[in-house]
């Protein structure tokens, strides 16, 4: 079978569950951005930047790892069970020291009326680092059914959940004359919890979701290979250092901005408008997410085949020119789009186009990296993401106590072009690629002409500007087709 056919057809298995699910998710969002005010808002922005930092702490690299180990000749059992045990203590052992901390921790991070909200993070966090390598086993033994339903389950919980707090317990309170409905609310809903019933809904879908993948955990054998985890280990970690860096540089602006937007300019608010924002973004988010389920595997399986950097140089091309079909997309119908989010949110939406290019470089970023990891140079990954980091932080403060929220869209922007940028270099100097740089110029360079020729038109009538938009759309699809009719021809003979 076709490679990149096969790539596309991963992709499409393990990233429908994830795309309907983030789209339902995403349909929350303006549920959120109505009942709760920005302030409110930022609080959930804000948690949930510290939760995905957190998530790469715990899983340290274990999944990468797994992929790479289970390759090996008669390792592939030993590498499973060693990395469960090895997630099983550290997750557990999280758990207990949030729990014993969660007060220091909450009047740390400004919530000290909220130690709750810590106590259930850190169960989140240890059972999801938990579930990280079964899902990981499931995509290697290419279980994408079983996959596809787990994560489709966890998602229609957190919804669910979502909906019967946010939703229909406020109006079973209101409208409900019945002592016993009455009685039997006041059991386990209060209206004072707030927001906080986003973070229960998340825990319970969480537990939920473990407790259905334990027929990969408990089916394991108790044997933790010493020697074999102090292998994966110093392969892990450079990983996980890159992991970190990487989430300092997707999410450190939510955490920032609390601290960095003077008082005066209501930062809460600003962390709330932001982080709504950033949600509608979700296409580009989307489809970089499912790629990676795919591509990980499907880049290692591949290593060994001598058409392997085609492969890879062309994955590179169709990834940018979907990419960049996204993005205008995208930015042709914002004025719909923006709608999805509450009024008070829309202020913000100058930063989309910002973080939807932002994202676009993270997925060339995430496509380069595969020469620092099948040339088991995870060290190099790490030196960048790091650089990035720094990138990151320094650009924070400068560009966020003057610009806000804005301040934190450009350098989200500027680091990520930086970071794809030194990985194609270091990447051509130790694993060369013949990437097809003339394509993936057009194909960026005529959605960004098309944006900009549509922003300068400054159309007042909505049905002209769409139909105009539409045709920019479809121009640029056939300007695709057109460059892409050679390999359309050679997939239609082949299928």
């Amino acid at each position: 079978m076709n490679p990149l056919k096969k790539l596309a057809g991963q992709t499409a298995i393990y990233g429908l569950p994830t795309i309907v699910g983030r789209l339902l998710n995403y349909f929350l969002v303006p549920l959120y951005t109505r009942v709760f005010m920005p302030g409110e808002y930022g609080v959930v922005t804000e948690l949930y930047a510290y939760i995905a930092f957190l998530m790469v702490i715990l899983t340290y690299g274990m999944e990468t790892t797994f992929f790479r180990f289970s390759k090996k000749e008669n390792l592939g059992e030993n590498v499973y069970n060693t990395s469960i045990i090895s997630l099983l203590f550290s997750s557990f052992g999280f758990i207990i020291i949030a729990w014993i901390f969660s007060s220091s921790i909450a009047g740390a991070l400004g919530y000290a009326n909220h130690t709750e909200y810590i106590v259930w993070f850190a169960w989140v966090l240890g059972l999801d680092a938990l579930s990280a390598v079964p899902f990981a086993r499931l995509r290697e033994l290419n279980k994408a059914r079983r996959f596809a339903v787990l994560k489709s389950v966890n998602v229609a919980l957190q919804i669910g959940f979502n909906l019967f707090f946010i939703v229909l317990c406020p109006w079973l309170l209101k409208n409900s004359s019945s002592s016993f409905i009455q009685n039997i609310l006041a059991l386990f809903y209060k209206p004072s919890i707030g927001v906080g019933y986003i973070f229960i809904s998340n825990l319970i879908a969480s537990v939920i979701t473990l407790i259905m993948l334990l027929p990969e955990i408990t089916g394991i054998k108790l044997h933790f290979d010493k020697k074999l985890w102090k292998e994966m280990i110093k392969y892990a970690l450079p990983i996980m250092v890159w992991g970190m860096a990487g989430i300092v540089n997707e999410t450190f602006d939510r955490i920032l901005l609390k601290h960095l937007v003077p008082a005066a300019d209501h930062p809460m608010v600003q962390l709330g408008i932001y982080g709504a924002c950033y949600k509608v973004a979700i296409l580009m988010t989307l489809f970089i997410q499912t790629f990676k389920f795919a591509a990980e595997p499907f880049f290692f399986s591949n290593a060994g085949r001598e058409d392997a950097r085609k492969i890879y140089a062309d994955v590179m091309k169709y990834f940018i020119m979907v990419c960049a079909f996204i993005f205008l997309g995208v930015m042709m119908y914002i004025d719909i789009i923006i709608k999805f989010v509450g009024a008070d949110y829309r202020v913000g939406a100058p930063v989309i186009p910002i973080l939807l290019m932002a994202n676009l470089c993270l997925g060339v970023f995430y496509n380069l990296s595969i020469w620092y990891k099948i040339t088991d140079k995870t060290m190099y990954g790490a030196y960048i993401s790091v650089f990035g980091a720094i990138v990151t932080l320094i650009l924070n403060f400068w560009l966020v106590p003057v610009m806000g929220y804005m301040g934190a869209a450009w350098a989200t922007l500027i680091c990520y072009f930086s970071i794809m940028l030194v990985s194609y270099i270091l990447g051509q100097k130790y694993y060369y690629i013949k990437y097809d740089l003339k394509k993936i110029g057009i194909y960026v360079g005529l959605a960004l002409l098309l944006y900009f020729i549509s922003l300068a038109m400054n159309i007042d009538s909505k049905m002209l500007k769409f139909s105009i938009n539409s045709i920019f759309v479809l121009f640029y699809l056939s300007i695709a087709v057109y460059l892409e009719k050679d390999k359309i021809k050679t997939a239609m003979k082949l299928s």
